[in-house]
């Protein structure tokens, strides 16, 4: 009953989004008055504990604001300085086909993106820089919504292993487990990364070929899957590049460098045989003339306005994109930089008494990464200021139209998981959901055990949080079914990662940054599709995987 009552907010947002084409703003909304009403009434949860919660989501809230604008300045700032005009001229000279170009961009850039920074911002990078060479908004963010699947366990240099999973199974049942073993608890975590690096790159090898799939499906003239299809030996080629790499990193490396470095190996590759017609399709594919879009494919902005101007070459016109990339990396991996950018924190503690705390990082978020590549370029692409300051004024005015869905979206998910702060007894509304579905399926769990693990990124947004929340309740499950830890708890995390795809307020962030604010219903059935592929392919090897023994039981 608990769990069938912890899952109404989510099918009220999942109806009210897919079902009746409702925005985000108003769906979100709807789920936060249930949420709040079910953790009162039903889990005992306080007034203070729910306002402390919707506190601690607003706090969030402008976190995720940040990204937007500085994506969005970012965006601005190459429109107005004419810089689109020659990115796209260089893609081009790669390669015509937008198939091609979408697996450069989508998959291995945004791949590497994730890798350095996490948490929704290949979102933000790459889906501008798609409009930016001529992709409709809706293709631009239903392709890097997709690919925030494989890359996503080892985003942010292995955030979602070493600090998701870490802090999920940090119990002291579970170090005495291993210390009986002779096990350590690092190593263990590390083994929880090989097993999540081999189910992501078997599944992750297709993920290229949605991509050319969903384009040609959804934003061809004729509508055609066999015309994605053709692009399939160099899709399946994008896939390896990237997934061997990435598998051979997290088995000798750990878990920090899969994604980051995977995606760089894999971009170089690709892009080298995209120059030389290496497997690429041999009639390109492009979308129709602009005049026949269809209405929905088009956002609020035109990223062509801007001529190209003379003077701004290949490289000046990329400075921006390799400037973040450069001061992601750094302020992630470089301890000094790092410390230097987290030293301002603003934080909230025992919020009205409740112990619910929160903080923000202003400097260390990739909004003040986007801002400070744009004040480079302003000098490097000689922008007038002019220019900069109506950039800056149109991604303010259309940061806003977002700021009413996350306002709802992200206090929402905090009740929801803070509900376990209450006087009933009950477990939070996510675990009691997630032992009403181990309670339903026995010894059936490895089928399920990536569900809930997209589930918890669908509600929170994040692997890192899915992982925190669920890692040890799998490890739990496994046990008792008998099944390796290790393997449960990793198909847990590809789950989560599975998850990003359309988890909401990713969705909201990334509709903003291409102009589709209230368009998120239609963003989110397109990325089921992939995301229903890889749940099913989880479930598949999941139980190939136990039935061979693979991974640590304790």
């Amino acid at each position: 009953m608990y769990a069938l009552l912890a899952v109404t907010p989510i099918v009220t947002v999942f109806v009210l989004l897919i079902n009746f084409h409702q925005p985000a703003k108003k769906a979100m909304a709807a789920a936060l008055v249930l949420t709040t009403v079910l953790s009162m009434t039903v889990w005992g949860v306080s007034g203070k504990v729910v306002a402390a919660s919707i506190i601690q989501g607003l706090v969030v809230t402008l976190s995720i604001l940040w990204i937007i604008f500085g994506a969005l300045l970012m965006l601005n700032a190459l429109i107005n300085s004419g810089a689109v005009s020659t990115i796209r001229r260089g893609f081009i000279d790669i390669s015509p086909d937008r198939r091609v170009q979408a697996m450069i961009i989508a998959w291995m850039f945004g791949s590497f993106i994730e890798g350095a920074a996490g948490f929704g911002t290949p979102a933000a990078v790459a889906a501008p820089l798609l409009m930016a060479v001529g992709f409709p908004a809706m293709a631009a963010v239903t392709l890097t919504l997709i690919i925030q699947s494989t890359p996503v366990s080892f985003g942010g240099a292995g955030t979602p292993i070493l600090l998701g999973v870490h802090t999920g199974l940090d119990d002291p049942l579970v170090r005495q487990a291993l210390d009986n073993a002779g096990m350590s608890y690092m190593d263990f975590i590390r083994t929880v990364g090989w097993n999540v690096a081999v189910i992501h790159s078997i599944i992750g090898i297709l993920i290229p070929l949605f991509l050319s799939v969903t384009l040609t499906r959804f934003f061809g003239k004729d509508k055609s899957i066999s015309r994605g299809l053709e692009a399939a030996p160099f899709a399946i080629f994008a896939g390896l590049a990237f997934t061997v790499p990435y598998v051979l990193l997290a088995c000798f490396l750990g878990p920090e460098f899969p994604s980051l470095v995977g995606a760089l190996i894999g971009l170089a590759t690709i892009v080298l045989a995209a120059r030389h017609k290496f497997l690429t399709p041999k009639v390109p594919w492009d979308f129709p003339d602009r005049a026949e879009w269809e209405p929905e494919w088009s956002g609020t902005y035109n990223a062509e306005i801007s001529a190209e101007r003379p003077g701004m070459t290949i490289f000046k016109a990329w400075v921006p994109y390799v400037l973040v990339g450069l001061f992601l990396v750094l302020s992630r991996t470089v301890p000094a930089i790092k410390g230097l950018l987290t030293a301002w924190t603003i934080q909230m503690t025992n919020i009205l008494g409740t112990g619910i705390n929160t903080d923000m990082q202003p400097l260390y978020l990739a909004g003040f990464i986007f801002v400070l590549a744009v004040c480079c370029m302003f000098f490097i692409q000689n922008m007038k200021v002019l220019e900069l300051f109506r950039a800056g004024s149109t991604a303010f005015t259309s940061m806003l139209g977002a700021a009413i869905a996350l306002s709802f979206a992200v206090p929402m998910v905090r009740v929801f998981i803070n509900s376990g702060i209450n006087s009933s007894g009950l477990e939070s509304m996510p675990m009691e959901l997630a032992a009403g579905v181990a309670s339903l399926t026995g010894h059936a769990w490895t089928g399920f055990a990536a569900v809930i693990g997209a589930l918890g990124a669908f509600i929170a947004g994040s692997n890192t949080v899915s992982n925190m929340m669920f890692s040890l309740f799998q490890y739990g499950v496994a046990t008792r079914i008998g099944v390796a830890q290790s393997l449960i708890v990793a198909l847990q995390t590809v789950g989560g990662a599975a998850g990003n795809m359309i988890a909401v307020h990713n969705v909201i962030a990334a509709a903003a940054v291409v102009g589709l604010v209230d368009r998120e219903g239609e963003i989110i059935r397109k990325t089921l599709i992939p995301l229903t592929y890889y749940l099913i392919m989880a479930a598949i090897l999941g139980f190939i995987l136990a039935g061979i023994g693979f991974g640590v039981r304790i």
